[in-house]
């Protein structure tokens, strides 16, 4: 007689075997694929390139900040 252990892994094994041979892996496939190409039709970005283009106009902010404020100190002094 087989230990629970063993049952169980027979178990998975055999479920792994079903969904191999059955249409739900191709299913998968074709789902992923048709995202995959409606995604690049979308002209999105990564999380990365959004990252990296937010920090630059945190940047261009403080920059425009200080020149405001040197504009600012300018229009006092004339």
């Amino acid at each position: 007689m087989k230990n629970s252990s063993q049952m169980f892994e027979e178990f998975q094994k055999n479920v792994q075997e079903l969904i191999a041979k059955s249409p739900a892996a191709d299913i998968e496939k074709n789902v992923k694929a048709f995202m995959a190409q409606g995604f690049s039709r979308l002209d999105l970005v990564t999380r990365e390139e959004f990252d990296i283009q937010v920090a630059m106009v945190d940047k261009l902010r403080e920059r425009v900040d200080a020149m405001e404020a040197q504009i600012k100190e300018f229009e006092n002094k004339a």
